[in-house]
């Protein structure tokens, strides 16, 4: 079905501009949510890091809730044994959640808050565990009933006067909710789950939207949480017969394609990774090589929808 893994020295990720603002991220993003279950010492994360930055993937990304707040402090230890990199990388982070969890007894009850105090307050806790003075892109990560859009663009107006911040976006926001806070400030993407096993984004306009403003979405579980691999389910079995055949045809690792079928999107999507394996990033990576033609393209499109287009 797929194909042996071969980690090529020619592998290079290019980068794309996100939007008018001028963003350059790599065309790949490692994402850095499940650093806490990879079990490396400093070094080793260190490794990882300039192994990925070696094939063109220089952005990183992160939210202060993953690993139960505690990815970012381990990237920054990393980052803290060979603190040039840090001009070489673009590093991404989200607030706007707050978990329970046992490094935060002060929260009684998992909500949502984008206050300017929230916001403000997890930028600066931020920068201290990554150890670095600014982030190059930050996310509102949940839309928040409770949100003002006016708020939320004054604040981010001004962590960028301090310095703090060079960009913003959002994720998981509707095209509404999108368009709304983008005419207040303008935004630099929309990070949505998107992948063969969850189409929404293509069919209710947020893509649409994206493209229209110019705006390429950023990319989580492009892979369906690793169920487009094991899932038992006839759609998930579907899938995998006709990418595992497209796969085949081309001579390209199976990840590889879905990652590529999600890139040849007009809106220009940039997935994010979420393995600690230097092969998966490399599997990413070549997806930025190839193109499948339109009949292959719509093949795996039938087989995650299981009916035809008309």
């Amino acid at each position: 079905m797929s194909h042996a893994v071969h980690q090529r020295s020619d592998l290079s990720c290019p980068a794309v501009t996100t939007s008018a603002e001028g963003l350059r991220l790599s065309r790949v993003v490692a994402g850095m949510w499940r650093m806490t279950e990879w079990d490396m010492a400093p070094a080793q994360r260190l490794s990882f890091i300039e192994q990925c930055m070696a094939m063109g993937v220089t952005s990183f990304d992160h939210a202060d809730i993953y690993g139960g707040y505690g990815v970012e402090a381990l990237f920054g230890e990393a980052l803290a044994l060979k603190p040039s990199l840090r001009a070489q990388m673009q590093i991404v982070s989200k607030c706007g959640i707050k978990l329970l969890a046992a490094s935060r007894p002060e929260h009684t009850i998992q909500h949502y808050d984008t206050s300017a105090a929230h916001i403000t307050a997890s930028v600066e806790n931020t920068l201290r565990q990554l150890g670095t003075d600014y982030l190059d892109l930050l996310l509102i990560h949940r839309p928040d009933p409770l949100m003002d859009f006016d708020e939320i663009a004054a604040t981010f107006k001004r962590l960028r006067g301090e310095g703090k911040v060079r960009h913003f976006g959002v994720s998981n926001f509707s095209r509404h909710q999108f368009e709304a806070l983008n005419r207040r400030i303008a935004l630099a993407t929309n990070q949505v789950e998107f992948s063969p096993l969850n189409l929404a984004p293509m069919f209710d306009e947020t893509f649409d939207g994206l493209q229209d403003l110019g705006v390429a979405p950023m990319i989580w579980s492009p892979l369906g949480g690793g169920r487009l691999f094991s899932g038992g389910d006839a759609a998930g079995e579907r899938l995998r017969a006709v990418i595992g055949q497209v796969a085949g045809e081309l001579q390209r690792p199976f990840a590889s394609v879905v990652f590529a079928w999600i890139m040849q999107l007009p809106c220009r999507p940039v997935p994010l990774t979420g393995s600690g394996r230097i092969e998966a990033i490399a599997e990413a990576v070549e997806a930025t090589q190839f193109t499948l033609s339109r009949s292959q393209w719509f093949e795996i499109l039938r087989a995650a929808r299981g009916h035809e287009v008309a």
